[in-house]
């Protein structure tokens, strides 16, 4: 998936403004060709809600002490991280519907925290989690490093760090819903 975003340019020679630059990953995230990234990510959220509210409660409580531990602290990244995607996707959204302008984007994407999560992937109760709720940790981590490629590839290479270390994840997700739903 990385592949399609990378560092590839389109250059056409202009008439008097000689050679421009064609950036592909900034316009897949400012053209119609977003809406499927768009509506994956948000796809993704419904359906981990969906299963953490239903069949994921009942998979959790047949886990062992060490699995239910484990369960709970990574379904709390999971969903931080789902957060942070849809954050990310509803910015571009607002941009691409010329709701919000890309300075304005970039202001509020500062909030955004992508790829610095990590994962319980290697830990060695991982295996006992359910099936599902691998599948859906699985997903989202390819779908973060799409979005922070993205990302890198747009706004630039420390775009996705975000400029202060002491934050309100919370009330970060908190501003950034009120800014993509209110204006």
């Amino acid at each position: 998936m990385g592949s399609e975003f990378g560092s590839m340019t389109i250059q056409s020679n202009g008439t008097s403004d000689g050679d421009r630059t064609i950036r592909l990953a900034e316009h897949l995230a400012f053209s119609r060709s977003f809406q499927p990234l768009f509506n994956q990510g948000m796809a993704l959220v419904d359906e981990t809600a969906i299963y953490l509210d239903g069949a994921g409660r009942v998979e959790a409580k047949a886990l062992s002490k060490h699995g239910t531990t484990l369960y709970a602290a990574e379904s709390m990244r999971l969903t931080t991280r789902l957060m942070q995607l849809a954050s990310w996707l509803l910015l571009q959204r607002a941009a691409n519907q010329g709701d919000m302008s890309r300075a304005q984007v970039e202001a509020e994407k500062v909030k955004v925290r992508l790829e610095g999560l990590g994962s319980a992937k290697d830990s060695p109760n991982y295996g006992e989690l359910p099936e599902a709720f691998r599948d859906l940790v699985e997903r989202a981590l390819m779908l973060e490093r799409r979005i922070a490629m993205l990302d890198r590839e747009i706004y630039g290479e420390n775009a996705a760090e975000p400029e202060h270390a002491a934050r309100n994840p919370v009330g970060e997700q908190i501003d950034l819903l009120k800014t993509a739903f209110h204006g």
